[in-house]
């Protein structure tokens, strides 16, 4: 079934549209959730949080242009919130390697203006995304945005994990180049 029938289904308040939002992108999200969280059961409840979530926002929400990007993100914030809870006291493995990775392409606390706010940060990273080819971006989006492996990615791509990771390295340079020209950092 196609999305904007999904949607359809959801505005009118049948539940057939979380049982079809299930059938067309249960396992993508569940990758998603996956990606962050290591625990199958939380990684379920997620899913299932994400049906609820979007039964919730659709309506007044209608992404029938960008419904899976709707869901990936309910899926990854609703992950991210959950490593949280299940962290407090320490940081994971994929947490700290996605910092360090991302902590390149941006200067140290001592650096930047404690007042810059967030938004800021998103609009420039969105405008850098916007540059590149769909392919480079679409490597970026899935190692920081969706938190997959190199090794997925590289899977899935068709790549060498070598050149995934030299391509994520040349990215990460250039989005720092592009900041550091933008006066985000300096």
């Amino acid at each position: 079934m196609d999305d904007a029938k999904i949607i359809a289904l959801y505005l009118c308040r049948d539940e057939k549209a979380v049982s079809e939002t299930e059938k067309k992108y249960g396992k993508r999200l569940a990758a998603i959730a996956g990606n962050v969280l290591s625990d199958a059961r939380d990684v379920e409840e997620i899913v299932n949080d994400t049906y609820h979530q979007a039964w919730r926002l659709i309506p007044p929400n209608e992404p029938r242009d960008c419904f899976f990007a709707f869901l990936s993100r309910i899926t990854r914030n609703l992950a991210l919130d959950r490593c949280r809870e299940n962290n407090a006291a320490k940081r994971t493995g994929v947490t700290v390697e996605l910092t360090d990775e991302l902590a390149e392409c941006t200067a140290s606390d001592d650096d930047v203006e404690l007042a810059v706010e967030g938004a800021e940060l998103y609009g420039q990273v969105s405008a850098f995304l916007r540059t590149l080819p769909k392919n480079r971006r679409n490597m970026f989006m899935r190692r920081y945005y969706y938190l997959q492996s190199v090794s997925e990615i590289a899977e899935q791509l068709h790549m060498s994990e070598s050149r995934v990771k030299t391509t994520l390295f040349r990215l990460r340079q250039s989005l720092r180049i592009y900041l550091i020209k933008g006066g985000f950092i300096t």
